[in-house]
């Protein structure tokens, strides 16, 4: 009987048992290899505090509020400013305001857009913390990055509305950039969610309230003039006649070249000849095909009478570029033409890829309305609107910033305007925060865009290193000085004078009219 057990139990009992035991460890070994493989098969998608590589893409996007630098080395110097400066502020004290630029984006211009607008926004929150008045809330500026084309923007614009809340207190963003579809989409969610928004260098009318009276982006303000009054502004410079005028147009348009093009379709009612289409690639960095197309174009141009003289461009600085070097070889060389257009053309001062044959032409001139110019405010004269007192103060900050405490913040240009406007775009920013909250203290979300219709008058208007920021009850600067500048045949930006949309400049209280 004995015998009898101890076969049971070895041969069938324990036979099970191992069995089962093996079938146990196979599991756990299959679950733990499972578990290896999903552990190894995830990314770690993360580049900084608040950055992340966004599945199928080469670019990190978020908002940073570290000493991280997008991976771009010219940003570097700033941004370890900037960084130094949000340190000293003590927990409580400050409010946060974000620059949204495309901190990731390849185009050679593009990127020295963005080191420039981060440049005066980062002197202007230097100044603003560091005023002998002692005014409050404190500012911190972080980084806030849509991506190279803002593909991005809806992942930043949530970030952006999560930090609204402490201990951030998002109380601005500022910058924008360029006026694109996707930066459009921004904007319209940002404000749709109550976020004040401050834009730099955006220019389209379509990025702008009080267009027929309606206010699509609630809380908006801008620092620039629109296409139309900047158009305005050139045709009143320019004197430009409809029966002289050939209008050059982006078929198929962003913001920035559509509403362009429409400003100069209302100057050219009554034009001889139909304007001239050309289809860029959509990213209107790259080259393309148009400059078989511009080729063309000037031939017809050619064929025109020697009356017309006088071509307005809309389109972006690549396709710009290629026109004027089209021009340049053009087969009427004995013909005289202006090439007028927006702000694009900053980006033509020392493009390598500008043909010097049409640089030197001497029958061949090219002016554009610039947001800024250094040259524009260095001494008063007569005029109102802006004064040299006022662009001095950034003069003297800048040659503080190339060493510590303020800087240093790298090389630095204003030829392009874009730290200018951008300066000013910030200082707007810091006049809405603290025009909310007169006691110093952390004003309301609702309460910071509310401040715009209220910024003019000789006390209220921001004095800007761009000349008056006086805004109407839309947030749009009021009859805003728009500097004329001159492509030089050194691929220079030479500085012609101040224009005005309403043909001279505003009266010194700065109130927009009914």
């Amino acid at each position: 009987m004995a015998r009898l057990w101890v076969w049971l139990r070895e041969d069938i009992w324990e036979i099970r048992f191992r069995r089962y035991v093996a079938l146990t460890l196979a599991a756990a070994l299959v679950g733990l290899g499972a578990w290896g493989g999903m552990t190894a098969a995830r990314v770690d998608r993360s580049c900084a505090p608040g950055v992340v590589q966004p599945k199928d893409a080469d670019e990190c996007v978020g908002v940073s509020w570290t000493a991280y630098a997008f991976g771009r080395a010219r940003f570097a110097e700033t941004v370890r400013a900037i960084n130094r400066e949000n340190h000293r502020l003590k927990p409580g004290s400050y409010v946060t305001v974000a620059l949204l630029e495309p901190f990731t984006a390849t185009d050679a211009d593009n990127l020295a857009d963005v080191l420039h607008e981060l440049q005066g926004a980062y002197l202007a929150q230097y100044q603003a913390n560091h005023d002998t008045t002692g005014l409050k809330p404190k500012i911190r500026l972080v980084l806030a990055n849509p991506g190279a084309t803002g593909a991005s923007w809806r992942h930043t614009v949530d970030q952006l509305d999560r930090m609204t809340k402490a201990p951030d207190r998002l109380r601005a963003v500022t910058g924008v950039g360029v006026s694109t579809d996707n930066n459009k989409k921004a904007v319209a969610e940002l404000t749709g969610r109550g976020i004040p928004v401050i834009g730099s260098s955006i220019t389209a009318d379509s990025l702008a309230n009080g267009q027929d009276g309606k206010d699509p982006f609630p809380g908006l303000a801008r620092v620039s003039p629109t296409n139309t009054d900047e158009a305005r502004a050139l045709a009143s410079f320019a004197k430009v006649s409809a029966a002289n005028a050939f209008l050059v147009y982006d078929r198929t348009g962003d913001p920035y070249t559509r509403t362009l093009q429409a400003s100069f379709e209302k100057m050219l009612k009554g034009a001889r000849y139909e304007a001239q289409p050309f289809t860029p690639p959509a990213d209107r960095s790259k080259e393309g095909s148009t400059a078989n197309v511009f080729a063309q174009i000037a031939t017809i141009l050619c064929n025109t009478p020697k009356t017309t003289n006088t071509v307005l461009f809309a389109g972006r600085h690549t396709q710009l570029r290629q026109f004027i070097n089209a021009l340049g070889t053009r087969g009427c060389s004995d013909r005289r033409f202006t090439v007028l257009t927006g702000d694009e053309g900053s980006y033509l001062a020392g493009d390598k890829d500008l043909d010097p044959a049409a640089l030197k032409d001497p029958l061949l001139t090219v002016r554009y309305t610039a947001l800024a110019h250094p040259d524009a405010w260095v001494e008063d004269g007569a005029r109102t609107g802006g004064s040299a007192a006022d662009a001095k103060v950034l003069r003297r900050l800048l040659a503080d910033a190339a060493r510590e405490p303020v800087g240093p913040i790298g090389r630095v240009s204003l030829d392009d305007g874009q730290l200018i406007i951008a300066y000013d775009a910030m200082r707007l920013a810091v006049r809405g925060i603290r025009g909310a909250s007169p006691t110093g203290r952390i004003p309301a979300l609702a309460d910071v865009g509310l401040q715009w219709p209220q910024v003019k008058g000789a006390q209220l208007r921001v004095n800007g290193a761009s000349g008056w920021i006086c805004l109407d009850a839309h947030g749009n600067p009021y009859d805003k000085a728009v500097p004329i500048v001159e492509l030089t045949h050194d691929s220079r930006a030479r500085f012609v004078r101040i224009a005005w949309p309403d043909g001279r400049p505003p009266a010194a209280q700065c109130l927009p009219p009914s």
